[in-house]
Order: structure tokens, then sequence, then C-alpha cells
């Protein structure tokens, strides 16, 4: 009787999973429920600047990884026109900024190139020392000005952001519990520009996060509009000005170790670049390649395995076989060097980004993001727990497939 008992329960458990084993995200109405999303999210934000007169395109894009969620990504705020008035008392003040992008192959502004730097004879007239004097308080005020501009947008933006995550984020059926719905203006795509080394304009993170489990008690009433809005997750900070040693430490090792005599997987040709975050941490940019065509013969030479003269089938091919261990090394490598970052915060984090080799339909990401905390670094560093330990404390995300 005992042994007919299991058996049923068996039977029952097997029935019982069966729909959750077999189901599958269906994905012509996950791509339907995003492109709504992404118009919702438009448009609840630029609800928000609408006594403002705000006026921009929105561009928003969006990334879907099973297991992880959905990620919108906003314009950033040094490539998005902001136009809006800021009322002080009776006076409305109008500014207009487009600030653009930094980086290699684009044009950078230093704060050496003052006026009194352009001249020719560097010992400038009383005259010329007042005009000069005058016009760096100018451009400090216009800064401080744009700081004041980029603060007041933020924060209407992470208004929004909360009002579609709260009101709107259960309209994407098919996510899981443990899945996130997140607003962010990070992008898939490296931003190859250091506040550090260039005297250019701030940049802010934003990041709002919420757990689709959460949404949906909300919905169900399980939880007030106030409990839930607390559980979502606000990251809103901006580059530091201070650079400690081991961040250029450990963007120096990186840089060597994917140099193509030293690896056996994808190489980068150019620096790894990071950015410091006040009370969140350290972002490293990465551009992994895995071949250099030999002129516009559509011919490659892959130089991390000794291949001088491969099609691109072959080349395609040898990507894919590259790619697991490629993923792996860099989880290790971070692990193995990251530990030796003292500067962070417990509760800040590492994360590297990397924009991955272009390889049409290879069916890897475009992108790789690794998020580990530093308190697990230095965890792994005093022994308190081991490799497969820190290992898994890794948050993964990756960009849409090639």
């Amino acid at each position: 009787m005992k042994t007919m008992i299991q058996i049923l329960l068996g039977v029952a458990f097997v029935f019982a999973i069966q729909p959750a084993l077999s189901q599958k995200v269906d994905e012509e109405r996950m791509a339907r429920d995003i492109a709504i999303a992404e118009n919702i999210l438009g448009t609840v934000i630029k609800q928000q600047f609408e006594k403002q007169k705000l006026f921009f395109p929105l561009e928003i894009k969006s990334n879907y990884q099973p297991g992880y969620g959905i990620t919108f990504y906003i314009p950033a705020d040094y490539t998005t026109p902001i136009v809006f008035s800021i009322d002080r008392g009776d006076n409305f003040i109008w500014r207009e900024e487009i600030v653009r992008p930094q980086g290699p192959g684009v044009n950078y502004f230093r704060s050496e190139d003052s006026y009194e730097n352009q001249r020719n004879d560097k010992n400038p007239t009383k005259t010329e020392k007042e005009t000069i004097r005058l016009k760096d308080r100018d451009q400090e005020k216009t800064k401080l000005d744009m700081d004041s501009v980029r603060d007041l947008y933020n924060a209407k933006v992470i208004e929004a952001a909360k009002t579609f995550l709260v009101d709107y984020g259960d309209m994407i059926t098919q996510l899981t519990p443990s899945e996130r719905i997140i607003v962010s203006n990070q992008g898939e795509r490296p931003r190859m520009w250091v506040n550090q080394y260039f005297n250019s304009p701030k940049r802010s993170h934003l990041s709002i996060e919420a757990l689709k489990g959460d949404l949906s008690q909300y919905k169900q009433n399980k939880i007030t509009r106030d409990q839930m809005l607390a559980k979502i997750k606000v990251v809103n900070t901006e580059t530091a000005d201070e650079v400690e040693p081991d961040l250029e430490l450990l963007s120096s090792i990186f840089t060597r170790l994917y140099r193509p005599d030293l690896s056996k997987t994808f190489f980068i040709q150019d620096n790894v670049y990071f950015e410091r975050l006040k009370d969140y941490g350290v972002i490293y940019y990465m551009q992994a390649l895995s071949s250099q065509e030999r002129g516009y013969t559509k011919r490659y030479i892959m130089p991390t395995v000794g291949l001088d003269d491969v099609d691109e089938a072959t080349r395609d091919k040898t990507i894919k076989e590259l790619y697991p261990k490629f993923e792996q090394d860099l989880k290790d490598n971070i692990l193995e060097y990251g530990r030796t970052l003292k500067s962070l915060k417990d509760d800040e984090v590492l994360v590297f980004q990397v924009k991955m080799t272009r390889c049409a339909g290879c069916g890897i990401p475009s992108s790789l993001e690794y998020t580990i905390k530093a308190s697990e670094l230095k965890n792994l560093d005093s022994g308190k727990i081991d490799r497969k330990t820190a290992l898994s404390a890794f948050s993964i995300k990756k960009g849409t497939n090639q």
C-alpha cells in the first residue's frame, strides 16, 4: 500500500511539473509586449517634462536575457539634447545644451584649451588676464547651471521609471518572478572615454530596477504601493574626480593580459578603460576582438590561435569554439586580479562591460557584463570563501545574440 501511494505521488508530481518544464517563452508575444512597454516608458518620461517644455527625440532600446530579465536603455545624459527652463523665483532661465560623447576618434574638450593657452604669446597683458578671469568665471557658472539641469533631468527620469515599473511593468506577462525589469542609461555599447584622463563633463549612472515577483504581489494587493516603491532599487550616481592607483593598476593588468601575445581566446587593441562612480564602484570597458582582416579580401588573421590566413566560415567556427573559454577565463581573471582592488568599499561593485567581437549568426552575445561585490573579492582574498563560491557570486548580463 505504501509503495502504491509513493507511485501515485510520483505520477502526480510529474504531471504537476510538466507544464512548467514544457512552457517556453512565446517570442512573438514577448517582442510585442516589449515594444508596447518601450512606447509606454517613453511617453511616461516625456510627460514628466511637459510643464518644463522638454523636447528631444527619446529613443529607447531594450534587451531580454532569459533568467535575468529585461533592460530598457534610455539615452545617456551625454548624448541627449536637454532643453527646458529652470524656475528661479519669478524668472525662467532657458538653457540648451547638447553634450556629445567623448572617446577615441572624437574631439576632446580640455580645460587647458583656454583662451590663454590658445595664444601664441604666453605673457598676456593685464586686460587679457581680466578677460580670461571673466571667461573662466562664466564657464564655471555655466558648468554649475548644467549640473543643476542634469540633476533635475535625472530626478524626473527616476520618477518616470518608478511610475512605469509600478503601473505598467506587469504588462510583460512572460517574465518569471525572479526576473528583473530595469531602466538604465548605460546601454550595451561601452563608452570609451574616461573622466580621469580628460577634463570632460561628469556623466551620470542611472539604474532603476524591480523584480517581476514584487510587481505581481502589488497587482494582487498583497503589498501596498508604498511598499512596492520601497522595493525598487535605484542607483543615481556620477563619475568621481578621484582616481585611486589600484584602479589604474587593474586597468593596466587587463590591458596587458588581453594583448594578442598573451591571450588564448579573444584580444584587445585599445586600452581597458574605466570609470569610478561615487558610492557605486568601478566599471571597466573592453572591446574583445577575434581577428584582423587582411585588407578587404575576406581573409582573416587570428593571432591568439596562430591562424594567419582563414576564410570567414573558418573564422566564425573558431569564434564559436573560443567563446566559452573566453567567458570562463574572463571570470577567472576578474577574481584573480580583482583582489588587488583595495579602494572599493564592501558594498561597492566591480563591473566589467565587454563589447564582443562581431560574428553574424554565431549565436554568441553582442556584449557581456559581469558584476561582483567588492566584499566577495575581499572574502576570497582572505580565504573566507573558496573560488567556487566566488564564481557563483557573479551577476551576469548578456546582450542580444548575434
